[in-house]
């Protein structure tokens, strides 16, 4: 791949609709508190069930509407958007970094490498939301049990991948000559073997994200996640399950912001990984 057709790829990857949109949830993320026109979880029961701005009947302070107990639906979104991007980022990178130094360890010495695959095998079998909520039903919800709970049964795909690149890199010639001067084994494995398997533990992480934040809303939903009095998306979209057919916009607005996250993080990820596959195509 040549110096401008790399330049070209990186272009497309932030000059693009997805970049644009998971910026702004950022932005909502990072100055939540300042924007939000409302307390989250300030109530209203005079103002109860009324619908967005622009709907006939609607109350015109509240843009998106409120919920059954007259709160402001833009502004649990705008803090409910600080959870789920949080759990995403710190669940990330728990699982990447044990991933990751589980995946050297393994690709590079034989002795230990059967006894983590066998782990990731067992961990394998049992789908990761069953886990978690195995353990959460153990520990508890809160949101720092389910930073930690997503983030230790997230770390197989990182450890898998990393273990393929390090078994096929401790065979080559930089790594031998690197052991016939004497070079140690720790060295060798973060000065040399692991700068060249960044680029696939990057594009990992950026799926991870995608599924910590589905993971979340999945789990609030159940009543499972962050507690009840934290705003988050999925546990917005529990609470308007029950007036679907009368107050549509309470379960719809959190339920497209998780849509538009996700959707925005995952082709941010598949171009990522173009950038960094030399087989892929150009076009």
């Amino acid at each position: 791949m040549t110096k401008k057709e790399k330049h070209r790829r990186y272009k497309l990857l932030f000059l693009n609709l997805p970049f644009i949109t998971l910026i702004i949830f950022i932005i909502l993320a990072v100055f939540g508190d300042l924007i939000a026109p409302f307390d989250p979880n300030q109530q209203n029961l005079l103002e109860r069930f009324s619908p967005p701005a622009w709907m006939e009947g609607s109350s015109q302070s509240h843009i998106l509407g409120t919920d059954h107990l007259g709160r402001d639906l833009l502004s649990r979104i705008i803090i409910g958007s600080q959870v789920s991007i949080v759990v995403g980022l710190c669940a990330m990178f728990i699982s990447g970094l044990l991933g990751t130094l589980i995946g050297l360890l393994s690709g590079y010495y034989k002795t230990i490498d059967q006894l983590f695959m066998r782990i990731a095998d067992i961990q394998l079998a049992f789908p990761t939301i069953l886990l978690a909520l195995a353990i959460i039903a153990v520990v508890g919800g809160s949101l720092s049990n389910l930073i930690i709970i997503l983030g230790v049964t997230g770390w197989v795909p990182y450890a898998r991948v990393v273990r393929s690149e390090v078994y096929s890199l401790r065979t080559n010639d930089f790594v031998t000559a690197a052991k016939t001067i004497g070079v140690r084994d720790k060295r060798i494995l973060y000065k040399h073997i692991l700068p060249n398997i960044l680029a696939p533990v990057t594009t990992i992480a950026t799926f991870q994200v995608a599924s910590a934040i589905i993971a979340e809303s999945s789990l609030s939903f159940l009543g499972l996640g962050v507690p009840v009095n934290t705003p988050s998306w999925g546990n917005i979209l529990s609470e308007g399950q029950l007036y679907m057919e009368s107050s549509w916009w309470i379960s719809v607005f959190p339920g497209l912001c998780i849509v538009l996250v996700v959707l925005s993080i995952n082709i941010l990820g598949d171009r990522w990984r173009d950038i960094f596959n030399p087989k892929s195509s150009t076009n």
